[in-house]
């Protein structure tokens, strides 16, 4: 199946720091694809380069079969985009903006009203309410309103729920969805890695290099180390030992517990004594399944041993 977006061997560096270092990737139609990735590890400006926003060093990308350099003013009129910060202008009414974005695009908000109708009609009650006084809920529900007022083909996404509260997240994936179902392609960037089991297919993505591309659940299926959970009084104590175990893969904290991985099951009298060393005698401990951040934290720390080794 041909790929509806081709990034082939694409580099940006912003001065001394590569941002992005030799990504490529086949995103295929209808699916929703997910770039997964903690801050400054690229993925803003990967979204910046397949909206045409910013060029490459090098390196080419297509969507739907255009060059987002050359046919760079047809593209803009097919993608849907929806930046990071809210962009939209504030001090315009909700119903102002909507309509300045479909006047861009040579559109009506009444010719299209359908394509919008399930997400706009919950901010439609305040259509007269500035875009400024918005909660941060209702911004994202007008953003991609905006977004979407022309019908693009493609819809891509960066970081569109951050610094949004739990609830309006769950809508606005559900959003996405019904979107997809529709039979649009949506690219979305996050650094929540929850959000990647709502993706159909994710790259894994630090410091500008892409470490895994697959269904979420089998990059985490290919998580093959021994994972435990752990906890104490002195969490940070425990986490600075623990990094000194020597079967130590990776150590971090993952909320109340420290996520501990081991190439072969622990030894607990072993390990019991290691920590006693140290003074630490109150813990818990508890075998874990790893998930896509467990997975991300291993693929990372291989992909830099590599790197080291090199």
């Amino acid at each position: 199946m041909k790929p509806i977006i081709s990034i082939k061997d694409i580099y940006k560096s912003y001065e001394d720091v590569e941002a992005l270092s030799g990504i490529s990737i086949d995103i295929h139609e209808s699916e929703i694809f997910g770039f997964i990735g903690p801050d400054g590890a690229g993925k803003t400006t990967l979204m910046r380069i397949l909206t045409t926003l910013i060029l490459a060093d090098k390196g080419v990308a297509h969507i739907m079969g255009y060059d987002v350099v050359n046919d760079f003013k047809t593209l803009r009129s097919k993608l849907g985009y929806m930046p990071g910060r809210f962009s939209l202008y504030q001090d315009l009414s909700v119903e102002e903006n909507l309509n300045f974005f479909a006047g861009i695009f040579k559109t009506t908000v009444k010719e299209n009203y359908h394509l919008i109708k399930d997400i706009y009609h919950q901010i439609e009650p305040f259509k007269k309410r500035r875009a400024g006084d918005l909660s941060g809920g209702m911004k994202q529900k007008l953003a991609l309103s905006c977004a979407l007022i022309h019908q693009p083909q493609v819809l891509i996404l960066d970081e569109p729920t951050t610094g949004v509260d739990a609830v309006s997240r769950t809508e606005f994936w559900n959003m996405l969805q019904k979107l997809k179902e529709q039979g649009m392609t949506i690219v979305v960037s996050t650094p929540y890695m929850d959000e990647a089991a709502r993706c159909d297919r994710i790259a894994l993505i630090q410091k500008g290099k892409i470490m895994s591309v697959d269904k979420p659940e089998r990059i985490v299926l290919g998580f093959k180390d021994h994972l435990y959970g752990l906890k104490a009084e002195n969490m940070y104590q425990l986490v600075k030992r623990l990094r000194a175990y020597h079967d130590s893969i990776s150590v971090y904290l993952f909320g109340e517990w420290v996520h501990f991985s081991t190439k072969k099951p622990v030894d607990e009298s072993d390990l019991k004594s290691f920590l006693l060393a140290d003074g630490i005698k109150d813990y818990k401990i508890k075998e874990l399944q790893a998930n896509i951040e467990d997975s991300f934290m291993d693929l990372m720390i291989k992909t830099e041993n590599e790197a080291d080794n090199s």
